[in-house]
């Protein structure tokens, strides 16, 4: 896949969370969701668009109940915008292509990894293990995860 979309064929196929989470900035319950405790190696794509979005190799357990990430695989398909939501001053993280609503980032995350924590909805990725890269497009990423071997 080179070219993502906000794909209305992927969006119909979506579960009703997965909706709200995406398409209605919801967010889902912490402790309870897909990746949140999920530690294969592999890269985190957009449910909508399948860009992508995250590596494994940049996950960690902040104990928040969502999955963490300190930086996004590709900064070009992650945009940040100011959420003044809830009496909150947040930080609200969106897909670039697929306008999917991912989650916020957080000044919390590790030192020595920059100090973000990308807090991100299990309902809005889709994950790819590092056996399937390939034959589902995304080859140009195996590179990364060469050095763990």
């Amino acid at each position: 896949m080179s070219k993502y979309i906000k794909d209305p064929e992927a969006i119909s196929r979506l579960s009703p969370e997965q909706f709200q989470v995406t398409q209605q900035n919801a967010t889902e319950r912490p402790f309870s969701n897909a990746y949140w405790e999920h530690d294969e190696p592999g890269l985190y794509v957009d449910i909508v668009s399948g860009e992508p979005l995250f590596s494994s190799l940049d996950k960690f357990d902040s104990n928040c109940g969502w999955p963490s990430f300190t930086k996004p695989v590709d900064a070009e398909n992650v945009e940040e915008r100011p959420d003044n939501t809830l009496g909150m001053n947040r930080t609200e993280v969106r897909s670039s292509h697929g306008d999917s609503h991912l989650g916020h980032i957080f000044d919390d995350g590790p030192q020595d990894a920059g100090g973000l924590r990308y807090c991100i909805n299990s309902a809005s990725l889709r994950f790819i293990p590092v056996e399937e890269l390939e034959s589902e497009g995304y080859g140009d990423y195996l590179k990364l995860f060469e050095k763990e071997k």
